[in-house]
């Protein structure tokens, strides 16, 4: 996971012997791999059924299915992800698989959290101009939109597809890496390693920046919005739409956020780990990037939830309960005037 990680490539697992509680907390990592993988493909796929085939297509279900597919998109490599990990960082899938398989990982993973911000600035328009929503929230604009996070997404995942290759280890261990390489810009070693450490340290920098914080300030603002409206307008309760947004940005937090903290101490203490990785920092790696990436398998589930009633709409029928959830309140996508015979106050309250 050096690509996910920055982290050197000669630190995934090894044969040194360790401590039984970090044993356990590896195995538990693999165990998370696998589950996320079974829950994501099965869930996002779902989603992608119900979004794209079975709802009228709205500015909400465009949102919803691009995430699904992101993650969905995501999960699918994680075989490929584990596989590497439980062969101690081995890549036996060649040099094309290497370059695809990471690129698609950094593309959903980036395409995520942009999506995830662009669903907090759409319902934030929704409720700070919810006249001009109810006139322009088109989803011909939203299909022209939705473009954007991927546009940038792609950008971010230039080194992958640029520098991503295969290479041995250097230590004769016969294992074949799949990592950046800087080789062609200078063959000395002491200057390969220091534009090695340079490059990957700005790669690390940017991917917490653009890739997490910036993101989420957008969320944080959005909500810090929504709530100051919804206070002077004296509205307590948020539509539904609003809910589920609010369930997905928690658990992309909750998941993601350790998983980012590791990831920035590895890329500010990059120079000393170059030469190798302490057992405690890369058990830190490896759990919470197991968590960080059971997120994608989380959104389906948070969806079912969301619904009222959910035991009893999860027996009748699953594909309705996502249904429901993913819903626009009112058909903001359609350019049809709310209905003249409602008061202001319901037309605040529903445009929430």
């Amino acid at each position: 996971m050096e690509m996910n990680s920055s982290l050197p490539t000669n630190v995934s697992g090894g044969m040194r012997a360790v401590p039984a509680g970090y044993l356990v907390l590896d195995i538990v990592s693999y165990l998370v791999f696998a589950l996320t993988f079974v829950l994501g493909i099965l869930g996002n796929g779902l989603v992608i059924w119900v979004t794209g085939f079975r709802m009228t297509h709205t500015v909400t279900t465009l949102s919803y299915l691009n995430l699904a597919l992101a993650d969905f998109s995501f999960t699918s490599t994680l075989p490929f992800l584990l596989v590497s990990k439980v062969m101690g960082g081995h890549w036996p899938f060649g040099w094309f698989l290497c370059k695809f398989i990471n690129t698609i990982v950094d593309i959903n993973l980036f395409g995520s959290v942009f999506l995830i911000a662009l669903i907090a600035l759409d319902r934030c328009t929704c409720v700070l101009y919810p006249v001009w929503a109810q006139n322009h929230r088109t989803i011909s604009l939203a299909k022209r939109v939705i473009i954007v996070p991927w546009i940038f997404a792609v950008l971010l995942t230039l080194p992958v597809i640029i520098r991503l290759t295969t290479i041995a280890d250097g230590r004769g261990t016969g294992k074949i890496m799949c990592t950046f390489d800087f080789s062609p810009w200078t063959k000395d070693p002491v200057e390969k390693r220091e534009v090695a450490f340079r490059m990957l340290m700005v790669r690390g920098i940017i991917r917490f920046i653009i890739g997490f914080s910036t993101p989420m300030s957008i969320v944080a603002v959005c909500y810090g919005l929504i709530a100051t409206k919804m206070y002077r307008q004296g509205l307590i309760k948020s539509s539904r739409p609003l809910r589920v947004l609010s369930f997905v940005v928690a658990a992309f937090f909750l998941c993601w956020f350790p998983y980012q903290v590791v990831a920035l101490i590895v890329t500010i203490r990059r120079r000393e780990l170059l030469s190798g990785i302490s057992q405690h920092l890369r058990i830190a790696v490896n759990v919470t990037s197991a968590l960080a990436f059971f997120n994608s398998c989380l959104n389906p589930m948070l969806y079912v939830f969301m619904g009222r009633d959910f035991r009893e709409r999860l027996i009748q029928s699953l594909p309705a309960s996502l249904e429901r959830a993913l819903s626009e309140d009112l058909p903001l996508s359609t350019n049809t005037a709310t209905d003249s015979t409602s008061s202001p106050a319901e037309a605040k309250t529903q445009a929430l």
